[in-house]
């Protein structure tokens, strides 16, 4: 018998083609159809870069093999095959695979690791509960729009009851979606992930339910779908997903909260816990929160009722009339001498949650303020991530 491998698989039925796990492979060994994320055997280095940021755990599966399976099979698989009776006795780079995972695993939990870990203090998250294939089924309690009626910009606010159906949550955590029907080559849609935007303890105080955020696309197969739902309506909910985008729960954490758009929603979230289990707190909330104009930024009317002295709020208007052009990085060097004396405390968060086109402007913007302060940005970065201090999601 030839010499076996151990190949990297994608699980298609844990998947929600978030296509994380395809930005972080450094060597684009992973790619994807209109159908499921592969990852190409034959580029796959086993880096590992790939398991930690994925929210579901779909990517750390492994199948012995004799030959690889392929892009195309890979492409056509509506769940993982079975592994076949190979024997493996005397190849010790089977073993060494499964030893290279564990120590990834254990490094990540000890704080070595190079991707973002969660806040020491933050709650234990729940995830997986419920399979994309097996989703708890919600009720639409209501679909509310946020943005003015005459922007371009439609961004809804929808509330789903889960009735008496566990489905524990965490600010900062997501919940997948899959719309109804089927694609183009007749197989069903995958799902789709969602930032959840009302507390642990759901939108009221003790109620099962919780609320999300979604900007309607013009071609977006899910967002047309949730944006058109009405009162009643029952869907499915895959999760609850994501166990590092979590907030301290610590009353000394002090955090910087950058976002655009529908990014807004894990913030909204984390201000409303915030709200409710420490609400004479001043000075710990920082949010740099950017837009269009103001009348295509989501919960303005509700932000612009939170106090200043609990939430410090710099908006960021591109496109406001008789305005000149502000993005968040703008506001971000404004408040640079603040911002310094945040960077060199060790109780300081910073989340950053929008369009990814944001990234390098923040960078940039958070570079230039240490820098003029004698600190160097890459070194405070990867300390803060390293101690679960630093979170980006973006899309």
């Amino acid at each position: 018998m030839g010499a076996v491998i151990k190949q990297h698989l994608i699980d298609p039925e844990l998947c929600i083609r978030c296509y994380t796990c395809e930005e972080m492979c450094p060597i684009d060994a992973i790619t994807h159809n209109d159908d499921n994320v592969v990852v190409d055997a034959e580029i796959c280095e086993g880096c590992m870069d790939c398991i930690l940021p994925c929210p579901t755990g779909s990517i750390d599966n492994w199948r012995v093999v004799q030959s690889p399976y392929s892009l195309a099979e890979q492409f056509e698989w509506l769940e993982l095959p079975e592994q076949e009776d190979i024997d493996t006795t005397g190849d010790n780079s089977i073993e060494a695979i499964d030893a290279d995972v564990a120590a990834l695993m254990e490094a990540a939990h000890s704080g070595t690791g190079g991707q973002s870990l969660a806040p020491a203090s933050a709650s234990k998250p729940a995830v997986n509960l419920f399979p994309p294939r097996q989703p708890v089924m919600a009720e639409v309690q209501g679909n509310y729009r946020l943005t003015a009626p005459g922007s371009d910009t439609d961004i809804r606010h929808i509330i789903l009851n889960l009735g008496n159906t566990g489905f524990p949550v965490l600010e900062g955590q997501s919940v997948g979606i899959t719309p109804p029907g089927t694609d183009e080559n007749g197989r069903p849609f995958a799902p789709r992930l969602y930032s959840i935007s009302s507390p642990r303890d759901g939108e009221r105080p003790n109620t099962n339910n919780l609320s999300l955020t979604v900007k309607r696309e013009e071609k977006g197969v899910c967002s047309n779908y949730l944006c058109d739902l009405e009162k009643g309506a029952q869907i499915g909910l895959s999760g609850p997903y994501g166990t590092t985008f979590l907030m301290p729960d610590d009353p000394q954490a002090r955090l910087i909260m950058i976002c655009t758009g529908t990014g807004s929603a894990p913030f909204r979230a984390f201000t409303m816990r915030h709200q409710r289990v420490m609400p004479k707190l001043t000075g710990a909330l920082h949010l740099f929160f950017g837009a269009r104009t103001p009348e295509s930024l989501p919960y303005f009317g509700p932000l612009d009722k939170v106090p200043d002295s609990f939430l410090a709020k710099h908006f960021a208007f591109s496109r406001a009339e008789n305005s000149p052009k502000k993005y968040v990085q703008d506001r971000l060097l404004e408040a640079g001498d603040s911002l310094a004396a945040m960077l060199g405390d060790e109780n300081t968060y910073i989340y950053i949650c929008g369009l990814k086109a944001m990234e390098t402007g923040v960078e940039q913007s958070f570079a230039k303020i240490a820098q003029k302060a004698g600190k160097d940005w890459a070194e405070i970065r990867d300390a803060m991530r390293s101690s679960g201090r630093y979170h980006v999601e973006t899309y």
